[in-house]
C-alpha cells in the first residue's frame, strides 16, 4: 500500500512567509490595474470547474489566462491544448501552484481545486498580493472562513466567491422584489439540492499515475493512500477532502438562501439524514435535511439534499422557495424567478437573464472596490458556513445552539472541535490573527 512520503515537497512554510513579506512591503498603489492594463490570470485546478474559469476569463477584454495549474500534468496539458484550439492562445502549464503564487507577472489567481485546498491557496495568493476568485465552497471548515476574511482585509485583496447566481440579472431582480415586499414579510426559505448521483464503482488503493503529484494533491488534507475512490471528483464524498452534496451543488442554494432571507449565521441548527439507496463507498450522506433558525430576524430555513428526484419542486432540481405573508417566490437555478400570490394563485415571472460573474470579478479587481463585488469574501464565509454547521449537526445527531458573535456552539464542545481540523505539516491554514 502506498505510504505517506516523508519530505518530498518544498518548504511551504517558507514560501508562505516570503509571500506575506512581499505583500506587506507593497505600496498602496502598486497593485492598482488600470482599465487598459492586461490582467494576467492563473487557474488552479482544471479538471472540472477550472474549465469554466478558463473560458469565462479568456474572452474578456484585456484579460489573459497565462497559466493552467494542476498537480496532474496530463490534465493541465490537455486543457492548454483545448484553450489554444478555441482561442488561439496557449497558456503555460504548471504543476506546482507555488510557482504562480510567487510569479510577480500573475495578477489574479482563480481556484477550482478540491475543497480542502481552497482556503490555503486563497490565503497564500492574498499574501502574495494577488486577487482571488475561489470556487464554492470557499472553505473546507467553518474556522477557515474567519482566516480567509482576515487575509482579504489585511492584504487589501479582492476575494470573489464562485457563486454565479449573485451576478444573474434575473436573480438580483428577485431579491430586490422581496426587499420591496412583493411577497409580504419573508419568514422562511427552502433550498432544494436534488442531483442525480448514481452509485460509484469501488476502487482499491494503488500507486498514483506518474503524471500526478499526489503529495501536492493531498496538500492540507489528511493523508490517505491514492485511490480513484477520491481522485478525481469523487473527493466530494470523502470527508477529508470534500463536504458532501450540501457543500457541493448545495453552496449555490445556501448562498441564495441566506441572500434571499437577508441573514448570515443561524442561532440553531439540526440535521438528519444518511445512506438509504446506494450501497457504495461514499462517506457523506445521500439524503440530508437541515433546519436552521435565525431568531433575531424571526426567520427559518430548510435545506433538502437528495441524490435522486422524480419531480422539480422548484421548477428546477436545484433552487429555492421563499415564503412570505402574501405569497411565495421560486428561484429556478441561476436564471429565472416566479412569484405566486393568493389562493388561485396570481403569477408573476421573469424572463431568462445572463450571468456575468467573471466580469463582475474583473470589474472589482480594476476598481479596488469591494462594494462592486457580487460575491464578496464575507458572503463566501457565510454561505459555506451553513453547509459546515449543517454537516456538524448531522455528525452530532442533535440540535445545536450557535453563538454567532463568538462563532462557537454553546451546548456541545465536541461540535466546537469540528469547526476546525488538523493540517499536515507545512500546509497549515493560519488562524485569523496569524495570516
Amino acid at each position: 500500500m502506498p505510504q505517506e512520503p516523508t519530505i518530498q515537497r518544498r518548504d511551504f512554510t517558507k514560501t508562505a512567509a516570503v509571500a506575506a513579506a512581499t505583500a506587506a512591503t507593497m505600496s498602496a498603489g502598486s497593485s492598482v490595474i488600470g482599465a487598459n492594463d492586461r490582467i494576467r490570470a492563473a487557474v488552479l485546478g482544471v479538471n472540472g470547474r477550472g474549465q469554466s474559469h478558463m473560458y469565462g476569463l479568456q474572452p474578456l477584454k484585456n484579460v489573459e489566462v497565462t497559466a493552467l495549474v494542476d498537480p496532474d500534468l496530463e490534465i493541465a496539458r490537455k486543457r492548454a491544448g483545448e484553450l489554444e484550439s478555441k482561442h488561439g492562445h496557449r497558456p503555460n502549464v504548471v504543476q506546482d501552484l507555488r510557482e504562480v503564487i510567487d510569479d510577480k507577472d500573475i495578477d489574479v489567481i482563480t481556484i477550482a481545486t478540491p475543497n480542502h485546498w481552497h482556503t490555503l491557496a486563497a490565503i497564500w495568493a492574498c499574501q502574495a498580493g494577488k486577487d482571488v476568485y475561489v470556487e464554492k465552497p470557499a472553505t473546507h471548515t467553518f474556522n477557515e472562513g474567519l482566516s480567509l476574511i482576515a487575509a482579504a482585509r489585511k492584504y487589501d485583496r479582492i476575494v470573489q466567491h464562485g457563486v454565479q447566481l449573485r451576478s444573474s440579472e434575473a436573480i438580483r431582480e428577485a431579491v430586490q422584489k422581496m426587499r420591496e415586499g412583493a411577497i409580504g414579510d419573508v419568514y422562511m426559505g427552502r433550498a432544494t439540492i436534488f442531483k442525480w448521483r448514481p452509485p460509484l464503482e469501488a476502487h482499491p488503493d494503488e500507486d498514483p499515475p506518474p503524471t500526478l503529484d499526489y503529495d501536492l494533491w493531498v496538500g492540507p488534507g489528511k493523508w490517505r493512500p491514492y485511490s480513484r475512490n477520491h481522485v478525481h471528483y469523487n473527493w466530494h464524498w470523502t470527508w477529508d477532502f470534500g463536504n458532501g452534496e450540501i457543500g457541493n451543488q448545495g453552496i449555490h442554494e445556501l448562498d441564495m438562501l441566506q441572500w434571499g432571507l437577508d441573514v448570515a449565521l443561524p442561532d440553531e441548527v439540526v440535521s438528519s439524514g444518511g445512506r438509504y439507496i446506494w450501497d457504495d463507498h461514499r462517506e457523506t450522506p445521500e439524503m440530508l435535511t437541515t433546519l436552521m433558525q435565525f431568531r433575531k430576524e424571526r426567520k427559518m430555513a430548510e435545506v433538502a439534499v437528495r441524490f435522486w428526484h422524480s419531480n422539480h419542486e422548484t421548477r428546477s432540481a436545484n433552487g429555492n422557495i421563499f415564503y412570505g405573508s402574501e405569497g411565495y417566490l421560486v428561484v429556478s437555478g441561476y436564471t429565472k424567478w416566479e412569484i405566486f400570490r393568493g389562493r388561485k394563485p396570481e403569477l408573476d415571472e421573469s424572463g431568462e437573464a445572463p450571468t456575468r460573474h467573471y466580469e463582475n470579478f474583473i470589474k472589482a479587481v480594476r476598481s479596488r472596490k469591494t462594494e462592486d463585488q457580487h460575491g464578496p469574501v464575507e458572503s463566501a464565509h457565510h454561505s459555506a458556513a451553513l453547509a459546515h454547521l449543517g454537516n456538524i449537526a448531522f455528525h452530532r445527531g442533535r440540535k445545536l445552539e450557535f453563538d454567532r458573535k463568538a462563532n462557537r456552539f454553546t451546548n456541545d464542545e465536541k461540535a466546537n472541535s469540528m469547526l476546525s481540523k488538523s493540517y499536515r505539516e507545512g500546509f497549515e491554514v493560519p488562524a485569523p490573527e496569524s495570516v
